[in-house]
């Protein structure tokens, strides 16, 4: 249930200082979801532990399981100048790198303990068996996909990685989709309505759908045969895409183990290629230097 809908449901039934918190957070939710259980007590005039049973009043094990559903519920909802508000809140004068770097390995962290390793394994060998792959991406996530989309073409014959086009040139790049295809759409908050449009077709074409997200509330878990979690987080105006970048890495990983041999045999042929042209400069070379 949606935590603002807890909160009415429950309204009647709280103490004045519950009552405190809970207007505060219905009004500012974007500020309280990156306060602290003892910065929001002092916001609102009551004491940390208020805080902490009030979280507990509404059934969750402890005020960060909270925290973590009112960050979830205003990802999507935030616009840049918004996010960079947060931002000054959350952060301050703090050491921003070490911050940064210490909550991408705790998204790291969550995204092994909440993707489905059952979805992970079916998705690659989907892919690994697919006539065509379609890899679909826009705004941040782009650069994701082009990820993807350089390793996969070493791999496959058949990539087509589909970003930033305009919505009837989308439909031109899909059109050919069908039931021995793949897609894999990657979109992290603020959702792509884009995305949405372009799995729904892939869908009613018989493909099969794999989505790159950040939560099971996403707009694409309900289009998707198979769903890899990865955490993600805004910083600032940017997205934090570490963690998807990681199960992007697993993904290429674990399909060039289950195609095995086959694998092993194009990048023997590419390996001559770049030899022949010169691609990459050789040890020699770096020696002489």
């Amino acid at each position: 249930m949606n935590l603002l809908t807890q909160i009415n449901d429950k309204m009647s039934g709280f103490s004045k200082g519950q009552k405190l918190i809970a207007h505060f957070i219905t009004e500012h939710y974007d500020k309280a979801a990156f306060m602290t259980a003892s910065k929001l007590g002092t916001t609102v005039g009551v004491s940390e532990s208020t805080v902490v049973r009030f979280a507990t009043e509404l059934g969750y094990d402890g005020y960060p399981k909270m925290q973590k559903a009112m960050q979830e519920m205003i990802r999507d909802k935030l616009t840049s100048l918004q996010r960079i508000e947060v931002t000054k809140s959350r952060f301050g004068n703090s050491d921003i790198l070490s911050n940064v770097l210490n909550q991408d390995i705790d998204k790291i962290r969550r995204t092994m303990e909440e993707t489905s390793k059952e979805d992970f394994q079916q998705a690659v060998k989907a892919v690994s068996r697919a006539k065509t792959i379609y890899i679909f991406a826009v705004r941040s996530s782009a650069a994701l996909a082009s990820f993807l989309g350089y390793y996969y073409s070493l791999i496959f014959e058949n990539v087509k990685v589909i970003s930033n086009y305009g919505e009837t040139e989308i439909y031109e790049k899909l059109f050919r989709i069908g039931a021995d295809d793949v897609i894999i759409g990657i979109s992290f908050p603020r959702y792509s309505n884009a995305a949405v449009k372009a799995m729904t077709f892939a869908r009613r074409r018989g493909a099969k759908v794999i989505a790159i997200t950040d939560s099971m509330t996403s707009p694409l878990c309900s289009l998707s045969d198979y769903v890899l979690i990865a955490k993600s987080d805004m910083a600032s105006v940017v997205d934090s895409l570490v963690a998807p970048l990681s199960m992007i890495n697993a993904l290429i990983v674990a399909t060039v183990v289950e195609l095995d041999k086959e694998v092993e045999q194009t990048f023997a042929r590419l390996e001559h290629i770049w030899e022949e042209y010169d691609v990459y400069r050789s040890k020699s070379e770096e020696e002489q230097n």
